[in-house]
């Protein structure tokens, strides 16, 4: 009788820890019973826009590629207005996605907004503000960008005058079109910069429009901080024979002769990053944040090749932006905050 019984205090203990192995655990995700981790990422535009989407779509599925054994990537495109992102990110919450990523400023209020009331989902929000015990937001350090557009294009420009040209105000634009003017004043402190903001990132009329007015006051060299608008800004200086700095994505293909340089960004750099969080358990967290920044320093951040097919820089200027570069990687130079 004592042997039956401790046989069956043995099978009720074993019972006890399977249960609690079943209900351990918080937003994990995948893994379950070998399920594999299930994201959704929403975009405001297309995947192949050679911008901000096309970047972001890139580094997504790089990740999801090299991790394929253990996430399932889906990607929406095209939910630009805010009030298409909140039922949008609600429908993956509610479709089992462990992961839901909301790529844009626009998504900062909805994302904040559902990531409260799906406690079990993780919500990622690009270049965005507000974070939630279950969300967080990645990011790019654009003022090292933009310092470094500037200073190309201050050495580049045959009439001491530039542009830069950006979509919403606001968030990382901000701070690169800080940064360039820094730079370029680093060049020449007398240097002529002309701005303009259109109000939508997607204003790609209105950025050529604005790209024409600096180009024919006598602007030659114009940096765009990406989106839509860097569109118009290429045609425009395609059509004026003039140089633009891209962003986001190498931009040359879309004007071979006129794409001076720009920047780059891998987002995957971040995403790697990210989801080593999620998957080791220490992404949902009640204190403070981290922001997952991509810059110069870790790779996440680069400028494109030069081409210069006009010969507007020498040899020294080139050296001059190699070595703002280097420093830049090395965090050696002082950026303007905002």
């Amino acid at each position: 009788m004592k042997k039956m019984k401790s046989i069956l205090a043995l099978i009720l203990a074993l019972v006890m820890a399977l249960s609690l192995v079943a209900c351990g655990g918080g937003n994990e995700g995948g893994d379950k019973d070998g399920e594999k981790l299930k994201i959704a990422l929403v975009l405001p535009g297309k995947k192949d826009d050679v911008s901000f989407n096309q970047a972001m779509y890139r580094g997504a599925m790089e990740y999801a590629e090299k991790h394929a054994d253990t996430v399932e990537l889906k990607v929406v495109e095209g939910v630009y207005e805010v009030a298409d992102i909140d039922p949008t990110l609600r429908e993956y919450a509610d479709n089992g996605y462990d992961v839901v990523i909301g790529h844009g400023y626009q998504f900062s209020e909805p994302v904040n907004t559902v990531a409260q009331e799906y406690p079990a989902v993780n919500f990622l929000l690009g270049c965005g503000v507000g974070v939630q015990k279950n969300s967080a937001c990645y990011d790019v350090q654009l003022e090292a960008g933009g310092y470094l557009m500037g200073v190309v294009a201050a050495l580049a420009t045959q009439s001491n005058k530039v542009g830069v040209i950006g979509g919403g105000e606001g968030s990382e634009i901000t701070r690169g079109h800080e940064g360039f003017k820094a730079g370029a004043k680093s060049i020449n402190p007398d240097i002529e910069i002309q701005e303009v903001y259109t109000g939508d990132w997607n204003d790609t009329t209105g950025a050529y429009e604005a790209a024409i007015g600096m180009y024919d006051a006598g602007v030659d060299v114009i940096w765009h901080s990406g989106d839509g608008i860097g569109l118009g800004v290429v045609q425009a200086a395609e059509e004026k024979d003039m140089y633009v700095l891209g962003n986001v994505e190498d931009q040359k293909s879309l004007a071979p002769n006129n794409v001076l340089s720009g920047l780059q960004y891998e987002w995957a750099n971040a995403l790697e990053r990210i989801f080593t969080s999620i998957q080791d358990g220490t992404f949902v967290s009640d204190g403070e944040k981290e922001t997952y920044m991509i810059n110069v320093a870790n790779g996440g951040l680069s400028m494109t090749e030069l081409n210069d097919v006009k010969g507007w820089l020498t040899e020294d200027d080139i050296a001059v932006i190699q070595d703002v570069y280097a420093k830049l990687g090395q965090d050696a130079i002082e950026l303007p905050e905002v």
